[in-house]
């Protein structure tokens, strides 16, 4: 117990020192941080120096804030697309069945002409089925289903969206929105963004310490909206013309049946070209995507796939084998930025429709001025009045858990840096409770050894019994609060998750500072200074 290897300490001690120079950052501003790296000389690797720094909440300083709405008419048109390849399906499983001029797109809806009457009751019952009951609030809306069927003189059958139907899918749209959007601004679950509903077609989004609600529209903006569909030989009544990311101002002619969506997508990483050394994503399908891609990539080999993000063409490789296997890659020209962004847009998912921006601005601190600074008073007092009180108990021994609070504190910071997590008032309270689990293991510890003084061993080995004795109590108690946390950080969400993550940290560090460091200490101190009786 009394005896570490020269490696061990150094190892401990790089360890700690690591730690605490990545809180180092969060102690000073923006401005003296970018004076400080301008400073450096040349040669000197800037990657060295930690710059990473922690980001307070919107209760401590404020972010940015936009409000966001569904676009009803683009929900709309992207509805009204998904009923005219449902209605192509229903004709091809009805025995292909073709309507005299096509499908017709119509506002909120389509209509197909079907002459033979025979053929037109064969395929009615089928149409029906599309419409689906929705809730008994919207009944009144719209008559509690999602389509009204009408058939016209002539033969021509009507599918319209109706307006229940539309509200419908409209709040869907909303609360599918707030997850994709949680996902793509907050994929490591760290930084406390607040997301709620506003109304029936409204998000509010809150982003603590981004003073730049441009950068976070850009990010928002796009719908990720991924296709692969096969381009057309020329340009026909069953075709899109889209525009193509390789050549300025061309369009391409796409036929309009989808082979393969990003909903089916399980992963999607920034990689780069083996041969040509370019950025481009990689990506995973589900088995349902894996069976379509593949069915998709045996049926046209020798024709040109095109990769569709968007409404737009951003490559599009011909099918020189079938692809079977369930992954790919999206090559277009990106650069690194644009590889890691579209990722990261294509693992959050794609957003159900698109969203217009109604308001965008900065929001100040959610608490006063004196409501943060009595929280950090309070901080301050909390953590004198614990050093004082371990001082005046242990002695020498409450000087080393002293040290290794601070130290403790001090990781916590660190770990938060480069979680970039966010800190808030719950955050501050998790650091509080932390440093009270901390300063009770180390109670355990210094309790034990006095009872083993007690019952006559000598000091060496009373020091070692009441590390070894205390350190299973020690791993149950901080086990049971662990899982307290995760429960808290995996259910819960905004305030909740950041008190977790940082009693989460608080728990890690408690084993290195309370355990470890003290450890060393002691058993430093103990050879330097040979007591004939234990300090306290």
């Amino acid at each position: 117990m009394l005896r570490f290897s020269r490696t061990k300490i150094v190892t401990t001690l790089a360890v700690i020192l690591i730690g605490l120079s990545l809180a180092v950052p969060s102690f000073f501003s923006a401005e003296q941080r970018s004076h400080f790296m301008a400073s450096l000389p040349g040669w000197f690797p800037s990657w060295i120096v930690p710059q990473r720094a922690i980001v307070l909440g919107l209760d401590l300083q404020g972010g940015s804030q936009l409000l966001l709405e569904v676009d009803q008419n683009d929900l709309a048109k992207s509805l009204t697309t998904a009923l005219r390849d449902d209605v192509r399906r229903v004709l091809r499983e009805a025995g292909g069945v073709t309507p005299e001029g096509g499908i017709q797109i119509i506002p909120r809806g389509v209509q197909l002409r079907i002459s033979n009457e025979a053929a037109r009751a064969k395929v009615l019952p089928k149409l029906r089925e599309l419409s689906q009951p929705i809730s008994n609030a919207l009944v009144s809306q719209g008559g509690g289903q999602t389509l009204t069927i009408a058939e016209k003189p002539e033969g021509v059958i009507q599918l319209t969206l109706t307006d229940a139907g539309l509200t419908d899918r409209t709040r869907r749209a909303v609360t599918q929105a707030i997850e994709v959007i949680r996902r793509r601004i907050d994929f490591g679950g760290t930084k406390e963004p607040s997301i709620q509903q506003q109304g029936a077609d409204r998000i509010l989004v809150q982003v603590p310490g981004l003073q730049d609600p441009q950068k976070l529209e850009d990010q928002l903006g796009k719908t990720a909206k991924l296709e692969f569909r096969m381009l057309a030989d020329s340009p026909s009544g069953d075709v899109d013309l889209l525009p193509s990311k390789d050549e300025k101002g061309a369009r391409v002619p796409v036929e309009r049946r989808v082979m393969a969506s990003g909903a089916d997508l399980t992963d999607a990483q920034p990689a780069f070209d083996h041969q040509t050394q370019e950025p481009m994503v990689s990506f995973k399908f589900n088995l349902k995507g894996a069976q379509s891609f593949g069915q998709a990539t045996s049926e046209n080999v020798g024709r040109r796939m095109a990769i569709v993000l968007d409404n737009e063409v951003v490559s599009a490789p011909r099918i020189n084998t079938p692809i079977t296997g369930g992954s790919g890659q999206i090559t277009g020209n990106f650069t690194v930025a644009q590889a890691n962004e579209l990722s990261i847009l294509l693992r959050a998912g794609a957003l159900p429709a698109k969203l217009t921006v109604v308001e965008r601005r900065v929001v100040g601190p959610g608490l006063g001025s004196d409501s943060i600074q009595a929280g950090k008073y309070a901080t301050l007092v909390a953590g004198a009045l614990v050093i004082a009180f371990m001082f005046a108990t242990y002695g020498v021994f409450g000087f080393f858990a002293n040290i290794a609070l601070i130290v403790h504190v001090g990781l916590i910071l660190g770990l938060m840096s480069v979680l970039e997590a966010t800190m808030t008032l719950p955050g501050i309270a998790g650091i509080v409770l932390t440093i009270g689990t901390a300063v009770d293991s180390n109670v355990l510890i210094y309790e034990r050894v006095r009872e083993e003084v007690r019952a006559g061993r000598s000091i060496v080995s009373a020091l070692q019994a009441g590390f070894d004795k205390a350190f299973a109590t020690i791993i149950d108690s901080n086990s049971t609060m662990a899982i307290a946390a995760l429960i808290l950080f995996f259910l819960g969400s905004g305030p909740v998750k950041g008190f977790a993550v940082v009693f989460i940290l608080g728990i890690l560090t408690t084993v290195i500072t309370a355990v470890t460091l003290t450890r060393m200490m002691i058993a430093l101190w103990y050879n330097m200074a040979r007591p004939k009786a234990l300090p306290f």
